[in-house]
Order: structure tokens, then sequence, then C-alpha cells
């Protein structure tokens, strides 16, 4: 389970970093995390603010990951923690199966460079990410 726990909170600072450089102007892999719409277009364009949120929301998820499973000496499991890991793997869980059409295992659209990156990438990480989460609450 800590081997899973950790795995999980190295990749949550990490993809917290990449919306960071997101936030702040960087463009690299930009292309490929938005879906794009039947026919072209983006389904939304995330600005500055919305994306730096993310990356916070992010670092929160890692942090009640990181206490709930007690890996680090000072942060001990507590209800808010519990509840945030409850919170975060139901929204893993939930992404992994998507809205139906253009995100998740079960989206229909599935020609965009998004959707290739989603099927292969996106929805397996999340997946994983859950289930770190369910590990947590477990220990």
């Amino acid at each position: 389970m800590e081997i899973i726990v950790m795995l999980a909170a190295v990749i949550l600072l990490f993809v917290s970093g990449i919306h960071l450089f997101w936030a702040f102007g960087g463009r690299w892999g930009g292309r490929a995390v938005v879906p794009e719409k039947v026919g072209g277009g983006l389904t939304f364009r995330p600005g500055p603010a919305e994306t730096a949120a993310v990356a916070a929301l992010i670092l929160v998820a890692c942090y009640c990951l990181v206490a709930q499973a007690e890996l680090l000496s000072g942060l001990e499991a507590n209800r808010v923690t519990r509840w945030g890991s409850i919170l975060c793997a139901a929204v893993f869980v939930i992404r992994t199966v998507g809205d139906f059409r253009y995100v998740g295992f079960f989206k229909r659209y599935k020609h965009s460079v998004f959707a290739k990156y989603d099927t292969w990438f996106y929805s397996p990480l999340c997946l994983f990410l859950g289930v770190a989460f369910v590990a947590a609450l477990q220990g």
C-alpha cells in the first residue's frame, strides 16, 4: 500500500507542477490536455486563474493522501483527511468513467488528440489515483 500511495503522491505533485507551468504561460503539452469538440475546437479554454486553482486543489489532494496514509511524520490522519480522501477517490473514479461524450473510458468521441491520450493515459491514471486514495483509507 505504501508504494502505491507514495507513487500517487509523486504523480500528484508532478501534475500540480505542470498545471502551475501552464498557469504561468507554459505551452508544453497544452494541445493534448483539453477535450476537443466534434468538428474541432476546444470544449473549454481554461485561463491562468482556473489552471492555478486546479494546481492548488491537486496539492490539497496530495496532502490528504499522504496524511491519510500517515507516510510522513507530523502528518496524521483525521476527519478532514478522511473525508478529503473519500472525495478525491470519488472524483478520480468518476473522472475515469467520464461524461460519456468527450472524457473517460466510456466517451463517444474518440478521434481527437485528447481522446487518444485520455484512453491510454489520463483515464487509467485517474483510476490508479482513485485506487491509491482507497488504499490510503484502508490503512
